[in-house]
């Protein structure tokens, strides 16, 4: 299934600036209003079995099916963080594995933002009392601690931190593959300011990210990252696999 996937979601490009779909079809990327041709996305999600709902313009739309037999969802939609400017983009995908493991992946430049709202809330006493409830993300800055380990580049820790509550498990987790994906966004590519979140915790895998570029290409390769960071996380911590660790 997640082979599959991954070939549906992978970035073609013909020479004349338009996606290949699966099926040899073309569909113009974008336009200037920053929507997305909806009969692309809706064909491009129906190849791989996912239902496709949306505005007509393609301004917002969700995409819901199954990912390795699991429930998955992939949303365009108004941004339900104050981090993200505009539309962001989210994906959650119920793959069941082992519920202690939690790593977080996040943009270098969101980190240290996120950071320094932090210690301001902290700091101030007024805003503390008036905000007695920190933001999900600020709070999983103080629960995990960043891992790093030297067979990922510098350019991978450059652009992004790894937080988990173990260190294996990020090991585990974030492979080579996944990370040249990171770090392999089509042209024009989001730039390393860009808020991006990919997260394993509770047994789920979930992507949040500002959608900038608002295009196919993009779309496509966050929904291979995420596919394959589902596919990652299976073969390390599915539940089988709870008796040996």
């Amino acid at each position: 299934m997640f082979d599959r996937l991954k070939k549906v979601f992978v970035n073609q490009k013909s020479n004349d600036g338009r996606a290949a779909l699966a099926d040899g079809s073309l569909a113009t990327l974008t336009n200037s209003a920053n929507t997305l041709p909806t009969d692309a996305v809706s064909e491009w999600a129906g190849i791989q079995g996912f239902s496709y709902t949306g505005l007509p313009d393609g301004s917002r739309f969700s995409l819901t099916g199954m990912v390795g037999n699991k429930p998955c969802k992939l949303e365009r939609a108004v941004s339900s963080r104050d981090y993200i400017v505009g539309e962001e983009l989210r994906a959650r995908a119920e793959i069941k594995v082992n519920d202690k493991v939690s790593v977080l992946i996040m943009n270098r430049a969101l980190k240290e933002s996120l950071e320094e709202r932090a210690y301001e809330v902290y700091t101030d006493t007024l805003e503390t009392e008036a905000r007695p409830n920190l933001m999900e993300e600020m709070r999983w800055l103080a629960m995990y601690p960043e891992a790093g380990w030297k067979s990922l580049p510098d350019a991978f820790w450059s652009r992004y931190a790894v937080m988990a509550d173990r260190r294996d498990d990020a090991m585990s987790w974030v492979t080579q593959d996944l990370a040249e994906l990171l770090m392999s966004w089509p042209q024009p590519a989001p730039d390393a300011g860009v808020p991006f979140i990919l997260m394993l915790v509770r047994g789920k895998a979930h992507l949040r990210m500002q959608y900038t570029p608002a295009d196919m290409p993009t779309l496509e390769h966050a929904m291979l990252i995420f596919t394959s960071a589902c596919e990652s996380a299976v073969a390390a911590f599915s539940v089988d696999n709870q008796i040996k660790r």
